[in-house]
């Protein structure tokens, strides 16, 4: 009896020291993670999910130590696991949607954001509704940027690329010819230094560590990106909070960031000063200052923003003091995060965020202001600038036709890479819609651009002098479409190709001919409508009366009579499907009088406009009834001529 009491205390005894270990290992694989160690964090969760202990813990946590560390391959062989969990955080669902955008899965990410959404979760609805519509425009619209290879990359992280006064500078890990490593704990790679290189030189040379930026910005620790004023003497920067060869850090043994200026002195960067608006307790960094000099931009986690780190904004004073931060605002600033701000010669801001609408992870964005200079809107700048994984540090020269950006996509030497870009040069098409018969310029006239195949690229209307201009790209065919209501349309080609490139204009002008008045006094415009049973194109036998009496009225009464068909949607349903689904309307309408008897000659165009002109209200924003919506399920007949 005495033994088996023996043997069982010795049991318990090695089971608590057991458990005191892994809770010992748990305790050391969080205080990595708290550290941003994430490398070492992840490999000590590992060892606890090899043990068996908290396995669902360690495995949410790993997925976020390689979701940190911006791999979502890895990321999200975790989060599927740890969606599958009970009780799991409903945040994980979010987490594992993003995973799967960096991945491309977009469609199952969908599957998990409407969980997500569906359990409580807080998620811009209008914007998830639509993601397949927003997809689809991205990567159906014609590119505007073009990649070019740079050869200044290494295998580890460069970013931050900035062109002043004819030189280059970058931001980069690698560590060649530096006695001692020293190497960041959050992804194990060497910390940061700014580089600086002869932009026109770049491709005769290679950049080592003799092209590390002469004088004192350069540390120990994490420093850049820059920006530097018009006059080349005074430089903002990035680094780890640390000064006078002290490292500081916050109260849970964090260094942050912060915003340091240097001056230029005997072609050396010294006199490195810590700005006012500094603090211990959060980070500020990736400074970018205004086209003017008196605005200096940065991102921070200081309290008070949206969440996340926000952009924000100082006022640069005469002295060289500065104003209090201003944030951005909930146009600009999500949630998430919003990094690396860029203010191109015209006050335009460019930005990353992996809170507005994107492909996968950090995207690059274009701040859109109105007359006032407020922010009203902001744009996703598509691919290739971006990508499913990390893009960010964007930056364009006054020309604004070339720049550079940085990404960890897949196909780079490793980590983050430096890419250059070119813009397509594009030119003005401008000119006057007259009327044919009396030469008077038609104001209000649509003018609706096309590419050669016929997809509609822009839609607006003439002014009150009947003129128009937009922007096109050079070398490019194009299709001018010009309607007003009491003319006929006109579709004219319209080339850019051959110009000379000191030729900045294209002037186009069109004449459109009046429809004919009708002789006889019997009214006809009241032609339809017929409608359309939701989310059908087929006609309903109900109809067949009003289709047979537009028939007769075209053979019998009015033999010289050309009409257009003209097919519309409610709002219920993507756009996009929409639009498909008007112009299947128009088909079906065109078809049954063609079969009827109709000559294709004589309707002058069929033509689907999705939910683009609603009869009503009832756009998505009010709650409207069937009947309601059905209204806007509809054919139209506009006559174009009769005699």
């Amino acid at each position: 009896m005495k033994l088996k009491n023996y043997i069982l205390t010795c049991c318990l005894v090695l089971l608590a020291l057991n458990i005191n270990a892994q809770e010992s290992t748990l305790k050391k694989a969080d205080s990595k993670f708290n550290k941003y160690a994430f490398v070492d964090a992840a490999n000590t969760y590992k060892q606890l999910i090899e043990k068996g202990y908290q396995t669902d813990y360690a495995t949410r946590k790993l997925g976020d130590c390689y979701a940190y560390m911006r791999s979502p391959e890895k990321a999200v062989v975790n989060y599927e696991k740890a969606v599958q969990q009970e009780n799991v955080p409903v945040d994980y669902y979010y987490k594992y949607a993003q995973a799967l955008r960096g991945i491309k899965d977009y469609k199952e990410s969908r599957v998990w954001l409407e969980k997500f959404y569906n359990a409580g979760g807080t998620i811009n609805e209008s914007l998830y509704r639509k993601d397949g519509e927003f997809l689809n425009s991205i990567f159906n619209a014609e590119h505007q940027y073009f990649l070019e290879d740079v050869n200044f990359n290494s295998k580890l992280s460069e970013f931050g690329a900035y062109e002043n006064n004819g030189s280059l500078y970058f931001v980069s890990s690698r560590d060649e010819g530096v006695a001692i490593k020293r190497k960041y704990a959050w992804n194990k790679e060497p910390f940061l230094d700014v580089y600086v290189a002869d932009k026109n030189a770049l491709d005769t040379i290679k950049i080592d560590h003799t092209h590390k930026l002469k004088g004192k910005v350069n540390s120990v620790y994490h420093d850049g990106p820059v920006t530097i004023t018009k006059d080349g003497k005074t430089m903002y920067f990035s680094r780890t909070n640390f000064i006078k060869n002290t490292l500081s850090r916050d109260n849970s043994g964090i260094s942050s960031l912060k915003i340091y200026k240097a001056t230029l002195v005997d072609d050396s960067w010294t006199n490195i000063e810590e700005l006012a608006f500094n603090d211990n307790s959060y980070s500020n960094g990736h400074p970018a200052l205004s086209a003017d000099g008196t605005k200096l931009y940065f991102a921070s986690n200081r309290p008070g923003g949206f969440g996340g780190t926000d952009l924000y904004y100082v006022d640069i004073n005469n002295d060289g003091t500065f104003g209090k931060p201003q944030n951005l605002g909930n146009t600009v600033n999500t949630t998430k995060n919003e990094r690396f701000p860029f203010v191109n010669n015209e006050g335009t801001l460019f930005f990353s965020s992996d809170g507005h609408h994107g492909l996968g992870l950090l995207d690059i964005f274009v701040a859109v202001t109105d007359e006032n200079n407020s922010f009203v809107n902001v744009v996703n700048l598509g691919v290739p600038v971006n990508s499913s994984k990390d893009d960010f540090s964007f930056f364009i020269n006054d020309d604004g036709t070339s720049g550079y950006f940085a990404s960890n996509r897949n196909g780079g030497l490793g980590s983050d890479d430096i890419y250059a870009f070119s813009r397509k040069s594009r030119i003005k098409l401008e000119g006057t819609i007259y009327d044919a018969e009396n030469n008077v310029p038609i104001a209000n006239a649509v003018v609706t651009l096309m590419d050669a195949n016929g997809k509609e690229i822009a839609s607006f209307p003439t002014d009150e002098n009947g003129n128009y201009e937009i922007n096109i790209n050079r070398d490019t065919d194009y299709v001018v479409n010009i309607s007003k209501e009491g003319y006929l349309n006109k579709t004219t080609p319209v080339s850019s190709k051959g110009l000379a490139p000191s030729v900045k204009s294209l002037t186009v002008d069109f004449s459109l001919q009046p429809t004919a008045k009708p002789e006889k006094e019997e009214p006809i415009s009241d032609l339809g409508p017929i409608y359309f049973n939701f989310d059908s194109a087929s006609i309903r036998n109900e109809d067949t009366a009003e289709l047979d009496r537009i028939v007769d009225l075209m053979q019998t009464k009015y033999p010289d009579m050309t009409i257009e068909i003209q097919s519309h949607s409610d709002s219920r349903g993507p756009s996009a499907y929409n639009l498909v689904l008007s112009e299947k309307r128009a088909k079906s309408t065109y078809d049954y009088l063609i079969s009827k008897g109709i000559s294709a000659d004589r309707i002058m165009a069929y033509k689907g406009y999705g939910e683009s002109k609603l009869v009503n209200d009832c756009d998505g924003t009010v709650k409207c009834s069937e009947k309601q919506h059905a209204l806007n399920r509809r054919t139209n007949f506009i006559v174009i001529k009769i005699k």
